[in-house]
């Protein structure tokens, strides 16, 4: 049967990728079975292979299609500045936005990496490394301009992204903290884990507003 086309197509390789994203994060990759994906979906099995050749492609897929997500809608809502604290707030906001926001997808893509073929590790793992470049990037322009003190810009990024990651763990709309007590209390532990002094309240305010509206944006 040949592929289904147009909307019809795009709305149900969409549906596809929604069913896995929840079945993987709630069951794990090994666990999940495309029959229960498509049970989810309300589509026969072999619809799925119309879409995705196997259940490895289709994992492939969805962490592709995150880390792809990060690197263009950061090159979006990234600020117009040159001034290494106030990206770095930015990237803070970035970060916890999108990381709650989509909570799921960016679970499975930390935690199913070890599931992929080695060929296919190593093409997620570049597209991580692009994400991280931008974090060391802001850090090196930082210890650059005597903005930061840091010893090692490359391993304070993957400690900064280990903390910030970590939100969607714990994180639950209408908790203790609001969305915007929660990215301010996590942009004072940034700066301060970078040895920044604090960017005045009123800049940190204008970045948080523009990464959500930009955010916003890329979701809709």
């Amino acid at each position: 049967m040949a592929r289904t086309t147009g909307s019809d197509g795009a709305r149900t390789e969409e549906a596809i990728r929604e069913a896995a994203v929840a079945l993987i994060a709630a069951r794990g990759f090994e666990a999940t079975t495309l029959r229960e994906i498509a049970d989810k979906v309300g589509v026969q099995p072999g619809t799925i292979y119309r879409y995705f050749p196997s259940k490895a492609q289709l994992l492939v897929a969805l962490l592709v299609e995150h880390l792809e997500y990060l690197l263009e809608s950061w090159s979006t809502a990234q600020p117009r500045t040159d001034d290494p604290v106030e990206r770095l707030r930015a990237f803070v906001a970035f970060h916890i936005r999108s990381h709650t926001l989509r909570r799921r997808e960016a679970f499975v893509a930390n935690m199913e990496l070890r599931s992929l073929s080695p060929a296919d590790r190593a093409r997620v793992v570049a597209l991580r490394r692009r994400y991280e470049d931008l974090l060391t990037g802001i850090l090196r322009d930082g210890i650059a301009r005597g903005a930061f003190r840091l010893p090692d810009a490359r391993i304070a990024t993957f400690a900064i992204l280990a903390m910030l990651t970590g939100v969607g763990a714990w994180y639950r709309e209408g908790g203790r903290l609001d969305k915007h007590a929660l990215i301010d209390t996590y942009t004072r532990l940034t700066l301060q884990c970078a040895g920044a002094e604090s960017a005045p309240p009123a800049a940190a305010a204008r970045t948080t507003r523009r990464q959500a509206l930009a955010l916003a944006k890329t979701t809709a």
